[in-house]
């Protein structure tokens, strides 16, 4: 089914119900932060051989956090469909919280690893929890808007543990701790200011009576939630006639996104620096795409609600290959290479964010969860894949310039994934 119209059984947005927006955006942040942090402090654990940490044990953690990410993202998605997105989504800050904490005060690497994997199941289920809970708490039925403002909140996370890493990346204790006592402090605004959906009411209601249920909301569908009383729940329901294509398409463009976006923000400074830019100046490009992203997300999401998901986030990805493309020819101007920086920003990261919309939107409140949550997972395989590429490109000495002829080629993928996906699904 496709969201377009509100209704009636849901009420107006007032300007005293505007607390659900903004602690789900504080809830993303702090996933951005949380997500970051380990990226951050990395350089000072491997430079004082804190806990014993070398090289190849801190490349275990990063790939066992992204893992955990991922698992948490795939295993969040029945447990937001059965017990509620208000739920899911305190359980995870204070998951997420209480392991990031105890990383701080770890004794050694195995126990470090083992809390950031643990606290990275909690930190990949919080973002499907809150884009759920965000898409329905929408009253309008559109969702670009509301996804991709909810997902600046990453970027702001992330760009405030990278100024807190300047300061304090010498006391990298204080950096984990200052996240986790952030998440616990937010506990109880969750608690207090963060009704359930709706819509996941609804959902349960027609669950438990679906002839009244059906009755009190006027129809097998209310438009504005997402709630189908025929619809199936759980994983059954991402493959529910045109649904399984719909499913497809978006597993591979989330992957085809994330691969971008990982790959990019892992490895663009060296692949720059290869380039013969001056390494500063790579890693002030990395700044650039990533202020390019929010500006992205901000436009994506309105154009999305006034022409469309689908329309927009085809746009998005061929113009993102476009520009990776460009960013191999070599330029002479600075002023000019940032421009094109700037601008591949705006495309490559919101192009996987308009997917998460395209899935709030297109399926039914009683799978929505899930789907949110397998479209994450996915992409999170992308997010493993695309640094190991790159990386391979890096040591074989060809990054530059067929790492961007890859990551076009990949751009290409996720607009041909989304072009097999139907608009809107009755």
């Amino acid at each position: 089914m496709s969201s377009s119209a509100p209704s009636a059984t849901m009420p107006a947005v007032t300007p005293a119900g505007r607390w659900p927006a903004v602690l789900c955006w504080l809830a993303v942040a702090l996933e951005g932060f949380d997500l970051v942090v380990l990226g951050a402090v990395i350089p000072e654990l491997l430079a004082t051989q804190a806990l014993g940490f070398t090289p190849e044990a801190a490349t275990v953690v990063a790939t066992l956090s992204l893992v955990g990410v991922g698992l948490g993202a795939v295993s969040v998605g029945p447990v937001v469909d059965r017990i509620g997105r208000r739920w899911a989504i305190i359980a995870c800050v204070i998951g997420f919280s209480v392991f990031t904490l105890l990383v701080a005060f770890a004794p050694n690497v195995a126990l470090f690893t083992t809390f950031r994997f643990i606290a990275g199941l909690f930190l990949g289920a919080v973002m499907p929890s809150a884009l759920a809970y965000i898409s329905e708490y929408n009253k309008s039925g559109k969702t670009g808007k509301a996804t991709t403002l909810t997902m600046t909140g990453y970027h702001a996370g992330a760009v405030a543990i990278s100024l807190l890493a300047v300061a304090y990346s010498h006391n990298w204790h204080l950096l984990f701790i200052a996240g986790g006592a952030a998440g616990l402090l937010m506990v109880p605004l969750l608690w207090w200011k963060l009704p359930e959906s709706e819509a996941f009411l609804i959902a349960q209601e027609i669950k438990r009576n679906p002839a009244a249920a059906s009755a009190t909301v006027g129809a097998d569908v209310d438009p504005a939630g997402g709630v189908d009383a025929k619809a199936k729940t759980g994983m059954a329901g991402l493959f529910e006639g045109k649904l399984a294509l719909v499913t497809i398409g978006v597993w591979a463009a989330s992957f085809m996104g994330l691969l971008l976006v990982y790959g990019l923000n892992t490895w663009l400074p060296k692949i720059m620096a290869d380039a013969g830019y001056e390494v500063s100046d790579s890693l002030v490009m990395l700044f650039v795409m990533n202020i390019g992203a929010v500006v992205g997300l901000v436009l994506a999401g309105w154009l999305a609600d006034k022409h469309g998901t689908k329309k927009i986030v085809l746009m998005w990805f061929i113009l993102a290959a476009i520009f990776l493309a460009a960013l191999s020819v070599p330029m002479t101007s600075q002023i000019l290479l940032n421009v094109a920086v700037f601008v591949t920003g705006v495309f490559v990261f919101s192009a996987q964010v308009l997917v998460y919309a395209f899935v709030s939107a297109i399926y039914p409140a009683q799978a929505r969860g899930t789907a949110l949550g397998m479209a994450s997972g996915i992409g999170r395989l992308g997010a493993i894949v695309g640094p190991f590429i790159t990386g391979a490109l890096v040591t074989a000495g060809i990054a530059y310039p067929w790492g961007f002829y890859l990551f076009a080629v990949v751009a290409v993928l996720g607009f041909a994934a989304m072009a097999i996906v139907p608009k809107s699904v009755k």
